[in-house]
């Protein structure tokens, strides 16, 4: 037996999707603007994670032309038929014209390489997709309802789905609304069929405090659904904004292999007041059934810190991929970039990248030269040893980044005198500069020093130790205080604002968690 400590996945891991390949388990999360997208995880025991791929992994696969922060991928669901993976997604914030919406892709390999999309005929968002044991297909998902009854009500539709030409195909049927009247946004819906009966669960409420795990049953898989009496079957709102774990919800169940039940599912940690800089993270939850319906965390009734796993034989403590400190060498799957994929930004090049300056800014739609990893810790220290010769007006610097909107970033640029460097907090799309310090030339570490609610932007030349050059609140770069459904990101960037440039530089990274 083992423990494993929630969150199963720190960071900006949302809207987690699970599905059992035999004595395997497979993972996919949310990446919305950032590349490559959708990552994939396995695990032998529930306990330790390992990312091996992502479903968006190649030039061509999506078109991320134009689109804004906290938009992109959304909440995919991932299932094993037949021999042959699925998920299924939303593109979300797509320029008119683009493609984007609900689509398909599939695997032989969960690693990769995935399929291009299959473009469904199908409004809405959250798609799930459903296999049942009569050789039909079924893909449902959420949308705003078509003839509400109040404000952001929505409706949970389905509709099958052709096996041969990955088209829907008969009528639609509308299914379920939430479990409360008046709540809004019910989404995130997965189909089950267990002991001969249909279950159809969603969350409800919104992606926030007031999330909530639902669920209902049904004779066929078209409906009528009944909720049970139960409902919520998880919610943490009533435990209040002082609660550490808040905004429980967007669930997907398992079956292990020894019979047992379990769900991942969404929440996020609170610090620094009701904040989570942290981002939706996913969590492990034990269930069992009693009287025909699903118990999340008998006994407790909450998301637990720690989850006992019988059947886990690893280490004591669970962790996903990512948890290691030192060097992020370029072959680690942690590496995102923005709208494009790090090789299509940068090269690899001993343990780190040659960067290219680009024209974008960071405040800008369109590709800039950066490249980053989730903030999976409360306390953590990202450094970036850079060397490059900027001409006047070049940029190059390390940036905590929420949005286009909102981040703070260190900007090294050289001006008449020297180099300087620049601590500037972009709010609401205006920056304003909290510190700054002269440089000197030569090798660069540019640091961001995370410390609970602060965050401390570094810089040194050549040997010397770092400095602060500026503090900037997490508290006002996570999506309580700035909107959108990101955690923080921390990055490495390059600019030259607008003008042509040849320069490079070169970027090796650590990132470490700190006590």
């Amino acid at each position: 037996m083992s423990t494993v400590t929630n969150p199963i996945l720190p960071g900006c891991y949302p809207d987690p999707s699970i599905c059992r390949v035999g004595e395997d388990y497979y993972l996919v999360t949310s990446t919305f603007e950032y590349l490559p997208g959708l990552p994939v995880l396995h695990s032998r025991d529930l306990v330790t994670w390992e990312t091996i791929g992502h479903v968006v992994h190649r030039p061509g696969q999506l078109d991320y032309t134009g689109i804004a922060s906290s938009g992109g991928l959304y909440a995919p669901t991932i299932r094993h038929h037949d021999g042959l993976f699925w998920v299924i997604c939303t593109l979300v914030g797509q320029p008119q014209g683009n493609p984007g919406g609900n689509f398909l892709m599939t695997a032989t390999d969960p690693a990769g390489p995935w399929s291009d999309p299959m473009w469904l005929d199908a409004d809405g968002i959250d798609p799930s997709i459903f296999f049942d044991d009569d050789g039909r297909i079924w893909v449902h998902g959420t949308r705003l309802a078509r003839e509400p009854e109040w404000f952001h009500q929505t409706e949970v539709w389905i509709r099958e789905l052709d096996p041969e030409t990955k088209k829907l195909t008969g009528p639609e049927h509308v299914v379920w609304s939430g479990a409360v009247k008046g709540a809004v946004w019910a989404e995130a819906p997965h189909l089950y069929k267990v002991d001969g009966t249909y279950y159809l669960m969603a969350a409800e409420a919104g992606t926030e405090f007031h999330h909530a795990e639902s669920i209902a049953q049904a004779e066929v898989v078209t409906g009528p659904y009944t909720g049970t009496r139960g409902n919520p079957i998880l919610t943490h709102r009533h435990l209040g904004r002082q609660h550490p774990v808040v905004g429980a919800g967007h669930a997907d169940l398992v079956e292990a292999a020894d019979g047992s039940w379990w769900a991942v599912l969404l929440a996020m940690r609170t610090y620094g007041g009701y904040h989570y800089p942290l981002g939706r993270e996913t969590f492990l939850v034990p269930v069992v059934w009693e009287d025909g319906w699903p118990v999340f965390a008998p006994g407790v009734g909450k998301v637990p810190d720690e989850v006992e796993v019988p059947f886990a034989t690893g280490p004591a403590r669970g962790s996903a991929q990512g948890l290691a400190s030192g060097v992020v060498a370029p072959d680690d799957l942690r590496w995102t970039a923005v709208r494009a994929l790090p090789a299509e930004v940068a090269t690899p090049a001993g343990q780190g990248w040659d960067l290219p300056l680009r024209a974008a800014t960071l405040d800008s739609l369109e590709v800039p030269a950066f490249l980053g990893v989730r903030l999976q810790h409360t306390h953590a220290d990202f450094l970036a040893r850079v060397t490059v010769d900027l001409a006047v007006g070049e940029e190059v610097g390390v940036v905590v980044r929420q949005s286009e909107k909102d981040h703070a970033r260190l900007a090294v640029t050289r001006g008449g005198t020297g180099l300087v460097a620049r601590a500037v907090h972009r709010q609401r799309d205006e920056d304003r500069e909290v510190g700054s310090a002269p440089v000197a030339d030569g090798p660069l570490t540019l640091a961001v020093r995370a410390r609970g609610v602060d965050l401390e932007l570094l810089v040194a030349s050549g040997d010397a130790e770092p400095v602060v050059v500026g503090t900037v609140p997490a508290t006002d770069l996570d999506t309580v205080a700035t909107g959108g459904f990101l955690g923080l990101w921390l990055g490495v960037y390059a600019t030259s604002d607008g003008a042509e440039t040849s320069t490079v530089a070169h970027v090796e990274v650590t990132y470490t968690p700190a006590s």
